[in-house]
This record gives structure tokens, C-alpha cells and sequence, in this order.
């Protein structure tokens, strides 16, 4: 049933002309957009971009012990961190964290999604099974790894294991000369983040038509060549996204260092990541020096805008492809 509204005729009277009801419907569904849409642009605005503003606004001031200072020092805040022996050692430890953690996800995530996609029983199982250490806190898991798996006693869980091979237990985060601490640092992501992107795979094996995989098979490809000539080429996107949201969260690297290196005495001098950097000297180690905090979260946001402008591009060239 329509609804009338009145319309002038040439004449000058008036007359009833129907309204369509799927302009009702529209107004209806945009009304609903904006009321559930709205709490989460102003969530957005205060807890997002306001603070990035304000730290903006902080890096071109000297604000030690204050949000509202009053000293205007300009650059000097980014002049001092990128001379800072300090800050580019944690850009040095990010670069190690990320030629290890990135390549070493992405072909366990991958080798999974390949192995899930083709098991033929129990497949819902074994992805949540895969995919639940990414439910898991960052902060517990980092408790967990440094307490009960590799806490450097006798009675840790890897060093009974070396025991019983016979071999001498290992102090895993000591640092100086000992490298131990990165096998924990590496595994504890590894174990985190997998199934996130084993997912994300999965949904690009998904995408494949199987009919590509018949013709494949009625030309004799068998075992690596398909994968090398056709599942790998299919999954250039996937493989694309996944590899450069590795590279942002590691430079994101902070609950898993902190939590697991931190002590009694503070933090370590050793694998420094840039947030541990900047969370020590805003918040930590007795400087709280907002204003060079703040210069080294908007080189940090830069950087990561510039890797994910990159992943933009980079998949608009594989789509147009």
C-alpha cells in the first residue's frame, strides 16, 4: 500500500501522486547506518585521532613532566631522536625481529592453509585449533613463555627437556653476548599471529576456482608444479597483504619484549624495539620526556603510513594485472 503526497497540476490544483515505498525503505536503512555507525566514528575520532593530533602537537615542545607545555623547540625533538645511538639501535632490533619473524610466519601460515585446505576429516577442528592463540592475550602469553617455558631454572620446561638429552640448561634471557632470548621473542609471535594469517590464506585457497586445478591435472602438472605455477601465482594478493601486515605488526612489537625481557632492575639494554624506546622515555625510567615520546610515534605512524601506502599500491598494480 503507497502513501499519497499532494503535487500541483498545471491548472494549479492540487493532486495526490503516490510515494514510492522504497524511498521510505532507504531513509529507514540510512537512519540505521548512522545510529550504529555513529559510536563507532566518534570512538574513532576521540581515541584515534585526537591523540595522534595531540602528540603531533607535543613533538614541536619541550614536555618533560607535562601535556601542556609551553617551550617551543621545533624539530629539535626528531633531530635529537635520529641522532639518537639509542633509537636506531631499536630501529636495528626491529629489522632483525622482521627479517626473522615475517618470512618464518608466512611460510608456517601458508604451509598450514595448504595443509587444512586439502585434509579431508576434522577440518573445522584443526583451524580453531590454529587459529585460538590469536584469542590469546599478548601480556598472559608472555607470562606464560617467560615463567614455565624458558625461565632460564633447571626445572623450566625446555631446559628439562635438555636435561634429558643430557645437555646443560640455558639462562634464555640473558642478554650480552647470549642470543638465547630472541628464540623466545620469535616463537611466543610465532605461536600468537600464525593462525590469524592461516586463516587469511585458507579464504585466498578458497577464492581458486577448482576448475583450474582439473585442467591442471588433465595437462599432467602433479605435486610442486601446481603450487609453484598455479596456487602460489592465484595467491599474489594474499600473499601481498599478508606479507606487508607482518612487516606493520612488527614493527608494533611492544607486550611480547616488554613483558618478557622486563624485570626488578627495568628493562635490558638489549632488543630495544622503537615502542619499548618511546614507552621508556615518555613514560619510563624516571625522564618522561613527552615531547621526544611524542617525535618518535609520528616517525613510527610515518613509517607504517608508508608501508601500507606501499601495500596499496602494490595490490592496485596486482589487481590490474
Amino acid at each position: 500500500m503507497t502513501t499519497a503526497q499532494a503535487a500541483p497540476t498545471a491548472s494549479g490544483r492540487l493532486r495526490r501522486t503516490p510515494t514510492r515505498p522504497g524511498n521510505a525503505l532507504a531513509r529507514s536503512r540510512n537512519r540505521w547506518f548512522w545510529a550504529f555507525v555513529t559510536p563507532f566514528l566518534a570512538g574513532l575520532v576521540v581515541f584515534v585521532y585526537i591523540p595522534i593530533a595531540w602528540s603531533l602537537y607535543l613533538s614541536f615542545f619541550d614536555a618533560r613532566n607535562t601535556v601542556t607545555p609551553t617551550k617551543f623547540v621545533g624539530l629539535g625533538n626528531y633531530a635529537y631522536l635520529l641522532s639518537d645511538q639509542l633509537f636506531l639501535n631499536s630501529m636495528g632490533t626491529f629489522i632483525v625481529f622482521a627479517l626473522v619473524i615475517v618470512p618464518l610466519t608466512f611460510a608456517c601460515s601458508l604451509g598450514l592453509a595448504l595443509l587444512l585446505h586439502k585434509i579431508p576429516v576434522m577440518q573445522a577442528f584443526f583451524r580453531s585449533a590454529f587459529f585460538l592463540p590469536t584469542a590469546c592475550s599478548y601480556v598472559v602469553a608472555s607470562m606464560v613463555w617467560r615463567m614455565s617455558f624458558f625461565n632460564g631454572a633447571r626445572f623450566g620446561m625446555f631446559n628439562t627437556g635438555l636435561r634429558a638429552l643430557g645437555l646443560d640448561p640455558v639462562n634464555w634471557l640473558e642478554g650480552g653476548s647470549n642470543y638465547w632470548y630472541w628464540v623466545v621473542l620469535v616463537s611466543l609471535r610465532l605461536w600468537l599471529q600464525v593462525g590469524f594469517y592461516m586463516v587469511l590464506f585458507i579464504a585466498g585457497l578458497n577464492a581458486i576456482d577448482p576448475q583450474v586445478y582439473e585442467a591442471a591435472a588433465i595437462d599432467g602438472a602433479r605435486g610442486f608444479n601446481v603450487f609453484r605455477y598455479i596456487t602460489l601465482p592465484l595467491l599474489r594478493a594474499t600473499s601481498i597483504a599478508v606479507a606487508m601486515l607482518l612487516l606493520i605488526n612488527a614493527f608494533q612489537a611492544f607486550d611480547e619484549f616488554y613483558n618478557t625481557l622486563n624485570t626488578v632492575r627495568g628493562y635490558p639494554p638489549y632488543a630495544r624495539p622503537p615502542l619499548v624506546y618511546v614507552y621508556l622515555i615518555s613514560f619510563g625510567e624516571g625522564s618522561q620526556d613527552l615531547g621526544i615520546g611524542s617525535a618518535g610515534t609520528m616517525i613510527l605512524t610515518m613509517v607504517i603510513l608508508v608501508f601500507s601506502l606501499v601495500q596499496s599500491r602494490i595490490l592496485s598494480i596486482g589487481a590490474d594485472k
